[in-house]
């Protein structure tokens, strides 16, 4: 999946540099707030693929002493930042462009027509970056068996999460602009160019703002899937030694790393010996039926009453 994602990020980070300059030469060629709330957004969004990409290599390093679960948070870490850099370097430009075009003195609208031509390139070259991160999403739903939105919604990368959006917020973006150049061109009203950056700008910023609530989620130790869970207590109860599961505690360590923690109640009669077969079974049973668990910790505790009987109600289920 990583490789996947490098490739993606790549696609994006292409794309976006190369319209950001286009963007900009036209804008300030055309003196349109929209088309330069547009080059603002392409240098976010670039500037948020070297994140991405930093993120992609420092999270695969392996663990280590000072980090015993590996570095695959660095991922979510990365990814807020890139959040953040949508929302100052996009966001705020674009709605302070769209503020001064309404209630400032407008800059002469120029010849449109460069405008236009790098709004058309601009479209075909984010909708390329979009359908590679789009053809990455529904492989990776075709795995887990869930419907394309629903994966994207669930998953735990944010990396080509981060992608889908920016690109799905751009090809917006494109239309608003182009929307606003063309409406003030009919008109002479600045005000809809100025509208349509400020509209580019309140995008922006809520694409940034849920990207960084579930990203932030992640990075405080977010639990991981709760199906997941659910099946990892069923197997666990499925145990002829467990007489209860008292708990099921996850963590999302990276978006392909699942630590678990159980607290089980087992059957009387066992010894240390018998402890530790159980223990290591359970473990190896777990990974192997579950890729993405890399650390399982096994506590035996003895269940109370109630514990005992929600054990039994949740394995009934």
């Amino acid at each position: 999946m990583a490789e996947r994602s490098t490739r993606t990020v790549l696609v994006a980070l292409a794309s976006n540099a190369v319209v950001a300059v286009a963007k900009i030469i036209a804008g300030v060629a055309s003196g349109s707030s929209a088309m330069l709330s547009e080059g603002a957004h392409s240098v976010a969004d670039t500037t948020n693929e070297v994140f991405l990409l930093t993120a992609l290599w420092r999270s695969s390093r392996p663990a280590d002493r000072s980090h015993p679960f590996g570095y695959g948070m660095e991922r979510f870490f990365w990814s807020l930042l890139a959040a953040v850099g949508i929302f100052v370097s996009g966001a705020a430009f674009s709605i302070y462009e769209g503020v001064k075009g309404l209630v400032g003195q407008p800059a002469e609208l120029g010849n449109p027509i460069l405008s236009y031509a790098v709004l058309g390139f601009a479209f075909i070259t984010e909708g390329i970056s979009l359908i590679t991160a789009v053809r990455q999403l529904r492989g990776e739903a075709r795995s887990t068996g869930r419907p394309t939105m629903e994966h994207v919604r669930r998953s735990p990368d944010p990396t080509v999460k981060t992608v889908f959006s920016e690109d799905s917020a751009a090809l917006v973006g494109l239309a608003m602009a182009a929307t606003g150049l063309g409406l003030r061109q009919a008109t002479g009203a600045p005000q809809w160019d100025a509208a349509a950056a400020l509209a580019i700008g309140l995008l922006l910023a809520f694409v940034a703002i849920r990207l960084g609530h579930g990203t932030k989620e992640l990075l405080i130790g977010a639990a991981a899937d709760p199906e997941l869970r659910e099946q990892v207590w069923q197997e666990l109860a499925g145990a002829a030694e467990v007489d209860a599961v008292v708990e099921v505690l996850t963590m999302q360590l990276a978006p392909e790393e699942v630590l678990v923690a159980a607290r089980l109640d087992l059957v009387d009669g066992i010894d240390s010996d018998g402890l530790e077969a159980l223990s290591t079974r359970l473990d190896e049973e777990l990974q192997e039926r579950h890729p993405e668990i890399t650390q399982v910790f096994l506590d035996a505790t003895r269940a109370s009453a109630h514990e005992r009987g929600r054990s039994r109600r949740i394995t009934q289920r």
